[in-house]
C-alpha cells in the first residue's frame, strides 16, 4: 500500500483587500492555508508585498549605515518616495512624525498637501501613518483622507481612542484603514468590530505592533499566528483581515542594529522573516539591502 500525505484543508479565508487604484493597486490577503502550507489544500493567491519606509522630515537618530543609501534625498520627502520606488517596492509607507507635537507639530493642512505630492509621484500605493499622538492624528488622518479623496490609502493608526473620526473619514473618502491595537487579542478584536461598524471588513488591515528580534518578537509572532489560525481554521470573522507589520522602525533602533550595517541588515531580515512565516502580509522594511535578501530568500 502506498503512502498517501494527510493534507489539511481549511474553511476560512483572509479577505482580499486592496490597495492604491488603477494601475497602481495592490492586493494582500485572500489566502485560505496558513503561511508556507505548501503540503495542505488551499491557496496563497497574494505573496507578501515590502514597503519601505520614509518620514516627512529628516531623521536625526538614525546610523549612519541606515542613512546612506538615501543620503542625497533624504531631506524630500517626495524624492526619497521617489529613490525607493527604484528598489522594487510594492508601496512606499510615510511617516508624519512632523505633526507630532512634540516635533514641528506640522498642521492637518500642511501635512495633507506633502501628503498629495507624494502620491502624485509615485507609482505605487501609499500607506500613511500618523505621528501616533491620537488626538493629533484625528485632526490630521481626516484632512489627509479629504484631500487624498477616492486614491485609495491605507490610512492609520486607527486606535480605540479616535477610531470613530479616522474610520469616518476612511469611509467618506474611499480609503483603507490600518486598525492598531496593542500586543493582545482581545483588543484586536474589539478595535475591528468597532471599525467594521463604520467600515466594510474588506477596508480593513491589521496592525498589531510588532516586535523586534530579541526585543519581543516571540510574544508577535505568537500573537500572528494565532489570529492567523483563528481566521483561517475557525472563520473567526473579526481576524480574518491581512496583517501590515512595521519592523523597519523596530530593528533599526537597537543597539545591535546601530552596531553596525551587517548587524543591521540581518536583525531586519531574520525579523522580517520570521513575521513572514508568522502571516504578515505586507511588512514595512528601512533598508533596501534587507528588502532585496528577503526577497531573495523567500522566492528563489
Amino acid at each position: 500500500m502506498g503512502y498517501k500525505t494527510p493534507v489539511e484543508a481549511y474553511t476560512g479565508t483572509i479577505r482580499e483587500v486592496t490597495i492604491g487604484k488603477g494601475e497602481k493597486a495592490i492586493k494582500i490577503g485572500g489566502d485560505n492555508r496558513l503561511p508556507f502550507h505548501f503540503f495542505d489544500e488551499g491557496s496563497y493567491p497574494n505573496p507578501p508585498k515590502f514597503a519601505l519606509g520614509i518620514l516627512d522630515m529628516e531623521p536625526t537618530d538614525w546610523p549612519e549605515h541606515l542613512v546612506e543609501p538615501f543620503r542625497d534625498v533624504i531631506s524630500d520627502p517626495v524624492k526619497w518616495a521617489k529613490r525607493c520606488e527604484g528598489f522594487g517596492v510594492d508601496a512606499i509607507s510615510l511617516y508624519l512624525i512632523s505633526t507630532d507635537p512634540a516635533e514641528k507639530d506640522t498642521t492637518a493642512e500642511e501635512a495633507a498637501a506633502m501628503v498629495k505630492k507624494v502620491v502624485r509621484a509615485i507609482n505605487c500605493p501609499l500607506v500613511v501613518y500618523g505621528c501616533g499622538d491620537e488626538k493629533k492624528d484625528a485632526e490630521v488622518l481626516p484632512r489627509i483622507a479629504e484631500v487624498c479623496e477616492s486614491d485609495n490609502l491605507l490610512i492609520g493608526p486607527a486606535q480605540k481612542e479616535n477610531y470613530q473620526v479616522i474610520g469616518k473619514a476612511i469611509l467618506e473618502h474611499g480609503h483603507t484603514a490600518i486598525a492598531q491595537s496593542p500586543l493582545d487579542i482581545n483588543l484586536l478584536k474589539e478595535i475591528n468590530v468597532k471599525l467594521c461598524k463604520l467600515l466594510p471588513p474588506g477596508r480593513i488591515v491589521i496592525d498589531p505592533l510588532s516586535s523586534a528580534l530579541g526585543y519581543g518578537m516571540e510574544y508577535t509572532f505568537s500573537l500572528m499566528e494565532r489570529v492567523k489560525q483563528i481566521g483561517v481554521i475557525t472563520e473567526d470573522s473579526m481576524t480574518q483581515m491581512p496583517i501590515i507589520v512595521n519592523l523597519g522602525d523596530e530593528c533599526w533602533k537597537t543597539k545591535q542594529a546601530k552596531e553596525s550595517k551587517e548587524q543591521g541588515l540581518l536583525w531586519e531580515g531574520i525579523t522580517a522573516l520570521s513575521l513572514i512565516l508568522a502571516g504578515a502580509n505586507l511588512l514595512v522594511l528601512r533598508h533596501p539591502e534587507t528588502l532585496k535578501l528577503v526577497k531573495e530568500t523567500i522566492y528563489q
